[in-house]
């Protein structure tokens, strides 16, 4: 048997990143690692700048997802203003300072994507190092998160609890259709109703190289880079993340 823990998330808005190119600011349709692990982090009161516990919540859970309702790709057009000359502004203290000065002020265009109206249940495998954070420490840091909690940017909270599950199962499949079992609430019910959320037989689901699969055997692999390395500077590795259409049976 395996320990897993399971929750879901859901948002009027998400944003889970992608390759930026420019004034682009693109998402994928499902969440990456590095933006659960960043939720996770929050949760436990984990600062930005401690690369050490950062590096044991990566290294320790492997990550998997599946899609219950992919929602609707939206795009947001934003103008924003900053100082031309950089230089000028390390005596400044707030950003009603920063825009104080006219004469040194510059317009970006850029737009951001967001997924509307998605609902994903998330399910971390924990790989058991002796360092990193117990499953029912996560659990319990989801219910009472120590930071505020969003879904890729600020601009997206969650708009429902995460209702999180420490789960024994054999593997992945096993262990979503026991968080299914255990947290359809009435509440969870109405929300896929509402959304058209797909059964679970047919969601599609996406995990990385490392989670015990069963017999979910992917239809494609492909690199995706959202494994932490360094959230101070934030960078990034490659990894292997494994996709099938079917979902688990």
């Amino acid at each position: 048997m395996h320990t897993f823990i399971a929750f879901r998330l859901y948002g009027p808005l998400a944003a889970w990143g992608d390759i930026a190119v420019g004034e682009r600011r693109p998402t994928t349709d499902h969440p990456s690692k590095s933006a659960v692990l960043g939720l996770l982090a929050a949760a436990l009161g984990i600062q930005r700048n401690d690369d050490r516990q950062h590096a044991a919540l990566a290294n320790g859970y492997r990550f998997a997802v599946r899609v219950d309702a992919v929602g609707v790709p939206l795009r947001d057009y934003h103008t924003s203003q900053l100082a031309k000359n950089t230089a000028r502004l390390r005596h400044l203290q707030t950003r009603r300072n920063e825009l104080a000065d006219r004469t040194n002020l510059t317009t970006v265009l850029s737009t951001r994507d967001y997924r509307a109206d998605a609902l994903y249940t998330v399910c971390l495998y924990w790989r058991g190092a002796p360092d990193t954070p117990m499953p029912r420490d996560l659990s319990l840091a989801l219910l009472r998160p120590r930071f505020p909690l969003y879904l890729g940017r600020r601009a997206c909270p969650l708009a429902l609890p995460l209702a999180p599950r420490v789960i024994e199962a054999q593997d992945l499949p096993a262990a979503l259709t026991a968080y299914d079992e255990a947290a359809a609430t009435k509440l969870w019910r109405q929300v896929a109703d509402q959304l058209n959320a797909m059964p679970p037989a047919s969601a599609p689901c996406w995990w990385e190289t490392g989670v015990p699969s069963g017999t979910m055997l992917p239809t494609a692999t492909t690199p995706r880079y959202d494994q932490p390395r360094s959230r101070l500077r934030h960078q990034f590795a490659p990894r292997d993340e494994h996709h099938w259409v079917g979902g688990p049976g």
